[in-house]
């Protein structure tokens, strides 16, 4: 008897997706990235979550400017990278697709692309390095909010801001549900 009968034309079977001890299953870190996740506290008030020590930042352990941006469902903010500022990037509220790619010529990661979902119910603090391109997707149906820790101040007059399109064909990646426009 066939034990295979059950399943229907063109079912494929998942991959990993995550380790025993809860870790991203073969996602090699883009140099200078890094990933921290966060257990939450229970407490007799309800529950209490740090979002950044600098003990977590290694050597670049500075802060210059706390802001939050609230993104609507469906919200995407891509793809952008700073020449010199660190992004460090916490869910406060809601959950969110957080993706890399490192087109620095010369990095030992050189065209390699990272996926992190973050959440309130899955705190992580990701520290990206300036010259690393990301993006940032609410593919939820609830607002979200985003907290960054950047280790150095917007500049009004002279952003250290650098911008392609959500498709540009330059970045190897589509966030799911976006259509080129």
């Amino acid at each position: 008897m066939n034990d295979d009968n059950w399943l229907l034309p063109n079912a494929t079977l998942d991959a990993q997706s995550i380790t025993r001890d809860w870790q991203p299953a073969d996602q090699t870190l883009i140099d200078g990235v890094s990933v921290k996740e966060v257990r939450p506290v229970l407490t007799g008030y309800g529950h209490l979550t740090e979002a950044l020590r600098g003990e977590w930042l290694a050597e670049n352990a500075a802060v210059d400017q706390i802001f939050f941006s609230t993104l609507q469902p469906g919200g995407l903010s891509a793809w952008h990278a700073h020449g010199e500022t660190t992004d460090r990037l916490f869910v406060v509220n809601g959950q969110v697709r957080v993706v890399l790619y490192d087109a620095r010529k010369g990095s030992p990661s050189y065209g390699l692309v990272n996926e992190f979902k973050l959440a309130t119910v899955r705190p992580m603090l990701v520290v990206i390095p300036p010259r690393v391109w990301h993006g940032v997707h609410n593919y939820c149906g609830a607002p979200a909010i985003l907290m960054n820790a950047v280790d150095r101040a917007y500049r009004y007059e002279g952003p250290d801001h650098w911008r392609v399109p959500p498709d540009s064909d330059a970045i190897p990646y589509t966030f799911p549900g976006h259509r080129a426009g």
